[in-house]
């Protein structure tokens, strides 16, 4: 059930305006009554959205260092920082946009594989240049469980921190990184191509691997 008021207020006026550019559509058309459309309509817009290319245009930060500290509102408009997960394995997802294509695509198969994840340990934090509404709306209209920050103001500056905004685009890589309980990176992955979703079972082998304790001679 969705409570917060202003994610209820985002996906109104969302809906509303949806329904309006149905209205214009049918009417041109002849079409049926845009009552008749479904969420299921809103939920796969995206399959019929220009798809996002292009290659990546930087390189992950080295690992072994301090991941860099950052304080961004979640869709509740709740500060979150990494900080706060200190003690805990933590995946940082860095993607272009809400409601675009393969960012649909790619939450919607990390929610889905939400338990394997929970299994590891491993605590998941979506980020994207989206506003707190988008982030609310979304992961409402796509049951996404897990925290969506809005690296929204200033612009990518948290993107910037970590290496992975594209200045001319304006929205950051496709990205991972993996944050251990001390907050050091473990793990940097920036997708060769925009479209390109990271490997689910290489992420998962990843992980495992970090697990296994380091044996010295």
């Amino acid at each position: 059930m969705i409570t917060d008021a202003n994610v209820k207020k985002a996906l109104s006026v969302m809906y509303g305006m949806l329904q309006e550019t149905w209205r214009q559509l049918d009417h041109l058309s002849g079409g049926t009554d845009p009552g008749e459309k479904s969420l299921n309509d809103l939920l796969n817009l995206y399959r019929h959205a220009p798809k996002m290319e292009g290659r990546a245009v930087n390189q992950p930060l080295e690992v072994g260092i301090q991941a860099p500290e950052f304080a961004l509102k979640d869709a509740g408009g709740k500060p979150v920082r990494l900080s706060d997960y200190k003690g805990s394995t933590v995946l940082l997802v860095f993607y272009p946009l809400d409601w675009s294509p393969g960012c649909s695509q790619q939450l919607d198969l990390y929610q889905s594989e939400i338990a394997e994840f929970e299994k590891r340990n491993v605590k998941l934090i979506g980020i994207s240049i989206d506003s707190i509404y988008s982030h609310g709306a979304w992961s409402a209209a796509r049951n996404i469980s897990f925290p969506l920050l809005a690296d929204f103001n200033p612009k990518g500056e948290v993107a910037g921190k970590y290496k992975v905004y594209r200045d001319k685009d304006g929205f950051s890589e496709r990205a991972l990184y993996i944050v251990d309980k001390d907050g050091i990176i473990r793990h940097g992955y920036i997708s060769p191509y925009l479209h390109h979703i990271p490997d689910l079972y290489d992420l998962f082998n990843i992980l495992d691997a970090l697990r296994k304790p380091v044996i010295t001679v």
